[in-house]
């Protein structure tokens, strides 16, 4: 069986898809797409005054830069800490900090450009339970 050489791709995501975070995602680059092997790229898309359900990220990090709008981002053990990022910023997510994204707009959506470092799409995305006040 003959090995496909590599190749260097152009990828324009066509439909929307639903995270397991619960927010739109356009899926570029992944292991399924272009079969990359380490890592994957995508444009998220946070509706007004939505937000994400709280995850972690199973062994991988995650790294996102902010195209337009602000995003809140609570993170901790118990969602404690919080950061806002602003068009313009990036933003770095360690492996196995639980988090969830919360758009700070009522009237316009938040999109950001979100890279791992693993090819995998969505299955290492785990639930966080919200601790309970």
């Amino acid at each position: 069986m003959a090995e496909t050489p590599p190749a260097v791709r152009s990828i324009r995501p066509d439909r929307e898809v639903q995270s397991l975070q619960r927010l739109p995602y356009f899926v570029g680059i992944s292991g399924q797409t272009v079969n990359a092997s380490g890592l994957s790229m995508h444009l998220v898309v946070i509706p007004p005054g939505a937000r994400s359900e709280p995850h972690v990220h199973i062994g991988y990090e995650t790294g996102i830069y902010v195209l337009e709008g602000e995003v809140l981002t609570r993170w901790g053990a118990a969602l404690e800490h919080e950061v806002v990022s602003r068009a313009g910023e990036f933003l770095f997510i360690p492996p196995g900090v639980p988090h969830e994204a919360i758009n700070l707009s009522a009237t316009q959506p938040a999109r950001a450009v979100v890279a791992r470092n693993d090819p995998a799409e969505q299955d290492k995305v785990q639930p966080f339970a919200r601790p309970i006040a």
